[in-house]
C-alpha cells in the first residue's frame, strides 16, 4: 500500500461538493479512495492480535451483534494516512458548523494539534477501529464519544463487497430534530469509498436560525456472508 498515493487520492476529492452536501443533509460519501487489494489488506487485519489495544463483544455490552476492535499505537500506515489526510478540509466544515451553532474555539487545520489538545485533556488512546459482523450481526444507534473532546465528524468505509460477500447490514444514520420526530437515512456503503457523518451533532437551518439536531448512527441486520467495515474517528480516547 501507498501512504503517499492515498493522501493524493483523498487531495484530488471534490471537496467543494462534499462540504456542500454536509451542509445541505448532514452527510456524505467520498468515491473509492483504497482500492479492492487495500480493501482485502485491512480486511486481514481484523486477525493480526498485535495491531490493537482492545477488543469489545457487542453481545456482552449489549451494542448488538459482533465484534470492533480498536487499534493500537501507531496505527498501520494506510489508516493513519487516511485519517490525517481528511481531517484538514474536515476541519473547515467542522470550524464552520461551529460558528453556526455559536460554539466557542477553532479546531486546527492540522490532525496533529487537534491530538495534542486530546492528549492534553487526558485522551491518549487510539480510536480509529475494524468492525465485524456475521449472518444476524448488527450496530445498535450510537454516538462514538470518547471524552471530554470530540471532533464533530468522523468516516467509515466497508472493506468487503456488499451483495456478493454479504447482504443487508446497511449503514443507518437518525437525526432527532427539536419538536419533531426522529428521521432515518439508509446508506449503501461502497467498497473502499469514505462516508462522512456527524459525531454527535449538525447545524440546521431553520426560520429562526441555525439549530442544532442530535445525531446517531448503526448498522442494520447482517442477512448473509461478513461484513467488515474501517471507522475513522478523529479525536482520541480517555
Amino acid at each position: 500500500m501507498s501512504a503517499d498515493a492515498i493522501s493524493d487520492r483523498i487531495a484530488a476529492l471534490d471537496w467543494e461538493a462534499l462540504r456542500t452536501q454536509l451542509s445541505e443533509t448532514g452527510f456524505a460519501q467520498t468515491p473509492p479512495v483504497y482500492t479492492a487489494g487495500e480493501c482485502r489488506e485491512l480486511d486481514r487485519l481484523f486477525d493480526e492480535d498485535d495491531r490493537f489495544r482492545s477488543t469489545v463483544d457487542m453481545r456482552r455490552h449489549r451494542f448488538g451483534e459482533g465484534q470492533y476492535r480498536y487499534f493500537d499505537a501507531p496505527l498501520p500506515g494506510p489508516i493513519d494516512d487516511a485519517r490525517r489526510a481528511l481531517y484538514p478540509p474536515l476541519a473547515e466544515v467542522a470550524n464552520s458548523w461551529a460558528q453556526r451553532l455559536g460554539q466557542p474555539g477553532a479546531f486546527p487545520s492540522e490532525l496533529g494539534g487537534f491530538l495534542e489538545r486530546c492528549h492534553r485533556a487526558g485522551q491518549r488512546r487510539t480510536t480509529p477501529l475494524i468492525l465485524r459482523y456475521h449472518a444476524g450481526g448488527h450496530n445498535t444507534l450510537h454516538q462514538d464519544l470518547y471524552g471530554e473532546l470530540a471532533f464533530p465528524l468522523q468516516a467509515v468505509t466497508i472493506l468487503n463487497r456488499p451483495g456478493r460477500d454479504f447482504d443487508g447490514g446497511h449503514f443507518v444514520l437518525v437525526e432527532q430534530r427539536p419538536r419533531a420526530q426522529s428521521r432515518a437515512h439508509v446508506i449503501d456503503l461502497r467498497r473502499g469509498a469514505f462516508l462522512i457523518f456527524p459525531t454527535r451533532e449538525r447545524p440546521v437551518r431553520g426560520t429562526r436560525g441555525w439549530y442544532r439536531t442530535n445525531m446517531r448512527h448503526g448498522v442494520a441486520t447482517v442477512h448473509r456472508g461478513q461484513r467488515t467495515t474501517l471507522g475513522v474517528i478523529f479525536h482520541d480516547a480517555a
